[in-house]
């Protein structure tokens, strides 16, 4: 724990008893929030998603719930409405991927738009977007996986952004991963390779502002954030990986830093990704996209564009600082008592740095991306759109499913997370 702060406004713990859900009680008063979740229909039948649902239930005030939701039926929409029909909130569950919502985007081809994708993050948190920000002046987004969720996410999160003489209008996460299972270090996409890669480019670019920018934040790729809804209507949204680093990059275009907040989560855990066998799969997939958006994120921001001459003193430099790393990431863990696998981590980091000599190579030849077009953009084509998305998103309403059957509900506390890393029992072996 420390009290240091930088370019970015942080908001620490120090672990003292604030009354964090009362601040947020009298904050949802001030402005209408609405929270924003995208989820695939798998979720439901994990225990993360019945944990936010326990949690989120004490949150009074709420605007609404977005559930953007990937189902194969309309059957499944009326699970899902069914698993959070007690809420004492509005919960709207958005198809995005019904055949009316597709119906409707495909119609704004006749504005030259190609919004139809591709499916995934990014093209949910862009729909579910327009949906929330009918009504709402702030908006928060959490994962649907996040297996430590507590009254403290939303309550610091959202905190920020409802006092607006404060003047802030986007708050990020962080926090520190750790698995509930193993007790390892999780997030090695961050540790050992969005921290190595923007420390090695600022070695060979000198201290850009735009990289500067990056690294204050302490994660950069959480998924947990929230912000006003005029930010919010005038963000392009990436639809690939580099979702994270490229909001980013659009939050750094659109706002003074000064108006921008990170705020410690505690301890987080959620779904881990594998390494994966190949540079199309998994974490590899995802850095490799990080890779591509950096770089852009360079040109637009700093009109810096790296050549075929670079490659090689990239490639060096990010094997050095990605192996200092892992022997710091090992000290770290071993002195708190984690079990740490310094043997796969050093393999991760010749993985990834594997990665940059074909990335920079394919962002080269194609170094613009399909990015989905911000809101106030689409209003301008069509004034009606959003509350024509919400329409179309809601289609699976319009049956009805007798004996649905719903996800038993986890046995907890109501407004308890699950129990510290260090309260579960160590699994045998070690994690990757």
């Amino acid at each position: 724990m420390d009290f240091q702060q930088g370019p970015i406004t942080t908001i620490h713990d120090y672990g003292t008893d604030a009354d964090a859900a009362g601040l947020l009680r009298q904050g949802l008063q001030q402005r209408p929030t609405s929270l924003l979740i995208p989820c695939l229909m798998e979720e439901f039948s994990r225990p993360a998603l019945g944990l936010i649902r326990e949690v989120l239930r004490e949150l009074d005030g709420l605007q609404e719930l977005v559930i953007a939701l990937s189902a194969g039926t309309a059957e499944e929409v009326l699970q899902a409405e069914a698993f959070f029909a007690d809420m004492p909130f509005p919960v709207r569950v958005h198809w995005t991927n019904g055949p009316a919502v597709k119906e409707l985007l495909a119609s704004l081809k006749e504005f030259n738009l190609e919004v139809m994708g591709p499916p995934g993050k990014g093209w949910a948190v862009w729909q579910g977007l327009g949906v929330a920000t009918r009504q709402a002046e702030v908006v928060g987004l959490f994962d649907a996986d996040i297996r430590t969720f507590s009254p403290q996410y939303p309550a610091r999160m959202l905190a920020p952004l409802l006092d607006p003489s404060q003047g802030i209008a986007y708050v990020k996460a962080f926090y520190s991963r750790l698995s509930l299972e193993t007790r390892a270090l999780q997030g090695r996409a961050t540790r050992l390779f969005v921290n190595p890669l923007l420390v090695s480019l600022e070695r060979m670019l000198g201290e850009l502002n735009y990289l500067r920018y990056l690294r204050a934040f302490r994660y950069p790729l959480a998924g947990e954030f929230a912000f006003t809804t005029d930010l919010a209507m005038n963000l392009r949204i990436p639809s690939d990986w580099g979702l994270e680093v490229g909001l980013l990059s659009e939050v750094y275009r659109q706002v003074a830093i000064s108006r921008i907040a990170q705020v410690d989560l505690g301890l987080f855990d959620h779904k881990h990704k594998e390494l994966g066998n190949t540079p199309k799969e998994g974490l590899q997939r995802m850095c490799g996209e990080i890779l591509s958006t950096v770089l852009r994120g360079l040109m637009e921001h700093e009109g810096v564009a790296l050549a075929e001459a670079h490659v090689p003193a990239l490639e060096v430099l990010y094997r050095r600082v990605g192996e200092d790393r892992v022997r710091q990431h090992g000290l770290d863990s071993s002195v708190n008592g984690l079990p740490y696998d310094r043997h796969g981590e050093e393999l991760a980091v010749h993985e990834f740095a594997n990665l940059i000599r074909p990335g920079m190579h394919q962002f080269l030849q194609q170094p613009v991306s399909l990015q989905l077009p911000c809101w106030s953009r689409l209003l301008s084509c069509s004034a009606s759109l959003r509350e024509d998305l919400a329409l179309a998103g809601s289609q699976g309403r319009q049956t009805r499913l007798v004996n649905v059957p719903l996800a038993p509900k986890p046995k907890l506390e109501v407004g308890r997370a699950q129990p510290a890393p260090w309260h579960q029992p160590a699994a045998s072996g070690s994690a990757r």
